[in-house]
């Protein structure tokens, strides 16, 4: 680590060194922070200098008042009019300013997009990783016996993960009958750790925010929340329509009834703003402090130098802490996903 961080304040005395005439007011860290945050419909790996940027184009798949138009995105402008947009093929255009910006527009009306946007490209090469992954590890398991020795290296490291979340999560969480469960829960613990470990990788094939993209986030809620209530059993129900408190409380007013009734919803909600609020922070808070080398590019060689080595230092520090939410949020998302599917399943103690 000391080495490492050797190198790091290097690079930043190197680079500060290497941009004198910068004025702090050409750089501006909100427009980098979300820039690294937001989604798009082209991936923005790194810029040139002299208006140059190097950008990977990606497909376009929209419908408009002229039907639909599959393109590639490299056919919109790269600097937007007067009017804020980025003008492209079938009087189509991306809105960069206003409620619509960063959406395809049409006459200044959004229109249906299907586009393989930023985030959705990262997350077919996130799944494609994770399918490899899992399918090496399955196929050293076909040609062995079960009494040969355990495996080490990358499939004893999957193995591991396998045994843990199985273990010390699903089995406590879900209880009786927890195998069905397994299955579901181990895709997501996987899918979430596989997506937040490839967003700390600041170049393709990572970058990309995908578990703090709230329809992502959403999405993985909304499965969870159908599983939890194809699985609650009838006293499940009856703890929620009908509950075990005073009459008053849930007759001729439902008081208690209107309130377990919303918990149903409350319960993924939460699910979908913690893992996107904190990964969304994370990467904001990780890219802001990287700003402050160029913030201070304008201000005397001591402050560029002992600020530049400071926000490599917490940069650092910063990068580690990712590491570890990383797993934790993975963690705590099937943890608590398999804590819904058990309350949902669970018999009164009497039977």
């Amino acid at each position: 680590m000391n080495c490492n961080l050797k190198r790091l304040l290097c690079m930043a005395l190197l680079l500060v060194a290497m941009m004198p005439a910068m004025k702090a007011e050409d750089f501006s860290a909100k427009e980098v922070v979300l820039e690294h945050i937001k989604d798009s419909h082209d991936w923005h790996v790194t810029d040139l200098g002299e208006g140059k940027s190097l950008v990977i184009p990606l497909p376009v798949i929209v419908k408009s008042s002229t039907g639909w138009h599959v393109f590639c995105s490299s056919q919109f402008e790269h600097h937007a009019d007067a009017n804020g947009l980025r003008q492209g093929p079938y009087g189509l255009a991306i809105a960069t300013e206003g409620e619509n910006a960063g959406k395809i527009v049409e006459n200044g009306s959004p229109v249906l997009d299907l586009s393989i946007t930023k985030t959705v490209a990262v997350m077919f090469i996130n799944v494609a990783i994770l399918l490899c992954c899992i399918l090496c590890s399955a196929r050293w398991y076909k040609k062995r016996k079960a009494s040969d020795p355990a495996p080490g290296g990358f499939v004893g490291f999957v193995e591991m993960l396998v045994m843990y979340v199985v273990d010390d999560i699903i089995k406590p969480g879900v209880g009786k009958g927890y195998e069905k469960y397994v299955p579901y829960l181990l895709t997501c613990f996987f899918f979430i750790f596989t997506c937040n470990v490839m967003g700390l990788i600041p170049f393709p094939p990572g970058s990309g925010n995908v578990t703090g993209n709230i329809a992502v986030t959403f999405f993985l809620a909304l499965c969870t929340f159908i599983t939890v209530q194809f699985s609650g059993n009838k006293h499940y129900w009856k703890d929620i329509f009908w509950p075990e408190v005073p009459t008053w409380l849930k007759a001729p007013i439902p008081i208690i009834p209107v309130i377990e009734f919303v918990g149903i919803f409350t319960k993924p909600f939460a699910l979908m703003i913690r893992l996107f609020a904190n990964m969304m922070a994370g990467h904001a808070i990780a890219v802001a402090i990287t700003c402050i080398i160029f913030l201070v590019a304008s201000q005397a060689v001591a402050v560029q130098l002992s600020m530049s080595a400071l926000s490599v230092i917490m940069s650092v520090f910063m990068m580690c802490l990712e590491c570890l939410v990383c797993f934790i949020q993975a963690m705590v998302f099937t943890m608590l996903s398999a804590v819904f599917i058990g309350l949902a399943r669970v018999e009164p103690a009497h039977e």
